[in-house]
């Protein structure tokens, strides 16, 4: 079990960097493939560590079950934060701002923050940020609401500005102000079907409706978040906003974005729905897989069509 995740993320990246090449055969696609496996990766480690702290702050019989698998999986955060040195050691190659031509409109602000030096400033404070979170976490003695509520804070505002570097600055043009709530809750959602995936469920019987509870608390605040993402900028049809749609707007990223309502949306929430499914250990954990499966689309979904052409009309 406590092997569990870099098994799981080796695999996730073979197929990732295999589509990637399939779906545009160059080293820019073989490093977005990267990058959004790395983004699923990294994120399954900090939302696990995220439902840590919330348990520390709500309290719950729930969490004791899932505390010492999350504690063990983030462990591997540092060496995950390590991970991201290929993205920036290609930064010119994938970020199309990165070599040095300012994205409209050129901003004195856009000049300072696009600078590429200052990207990879503000990169390595993420890392070292989620790096002393998790070994704080894991070598502390003594549980404190405070030091949760602090890790959490820091977590959301530090994850919202990464989300915001690292994947939507792929189309510096465009710009969503619930795109960092959306990244995080998408995190903690998996984070928490990793701990339920890792945890004896047969013993944890009692705890699996609290469980599945809050995995549709998850399921149903991500759906709303990429809902209204959608309509407001849908409603508005600004060609900065929609810039972001049209790169999808294919009939494979169709098949995506309708996979991601099914299995990241409609279908969870139904079985979700079902106390009967919230009590059955065969039943969580398959859908634990399905959502874990599902944030890697999600991630795929960010990352890949943001690299490739742009799609006119």
């Amino acid at each position: 079990m406590k092997r569990m995740p870099m098994p799981v993320a080796a695999g996730a990246l073979l197929i990732l960097a295999v589509a990637g090449m399939a779906w545009r055969p160059d080293l820019r696609a073989l490093l977005a493939g990267y990058l959004a496996l790395w983004w699923f990766g990294i994120g399954v480690l900090l939302g696990g560590l995220a439902n840590v702290w919330l348990h520390q702050l709500t309290g719950g019989a729930w969490g004791e079950t899932i505390r010492p698998p999350l504690l063990r999986a983030a462990r591997w955060l540092p060496l995950a934060c390590l991970l991201f040195l290929p993205v920036l050691l290609g930064m010119r190659l994938l970020y199309p701002w990165a070599g040095g031509q300012v994205p409209e409109p050129a901003t004195d602000f856009r000049r300072w923050w696009f600078d590429p030096v200052f990207f990879i400033v503000r990169s390595v404070l993420y890392l070292a940020i989620w790096s002393l979170l998790a070994w704080i976490e894991t070598r502390a003695r003594s549980r404190s609401a405070a030091r949760a509520a602090a890790c959490l804070l820091a977590y959301g505002f530090s994850v919202s500005l990464a989300a915001a570097d690292w994947i939507m600055s792929l189309q510096p043009e465009w710009y969503s102000s619930v795109f960092g709530w959306l990244a995080a809750t998408g995190q903690m959602l998996a984070g928490l079907a990793l701990a339920v995936l890792l945890i004896d469920r047969e013993a944890a019987r009692q705890r699996l409706p609290d469980l599945g509870n809050l995995l549709m608390m998850y399921v149903l605040t991500w759906a709303y978040l990429a809902y209204v993402q959608f309509l407001i900028i849908w409603a508005a049809d600004l060609p900065r906003e929609i810039a972001w749609y049209l790169r999808r707007d294919t009939p494979a990223w169709h098949a995506v974005a309708w996979g991601l309502l099914a299995l990241h949306g409609a279908g969870p929430l139904i079985i979700l729905l079902s106390r009967h499914a919230k009590q059955a250990p065969r039943v969580l954990g398959a859908l634990a897989v399905v959502l874990l499966a599902a944030h890697v689309l999600d991630c795929w979904w960010l990352v890949l069509p943001s690299v490739g052409r742009a799609v006119h009309g």
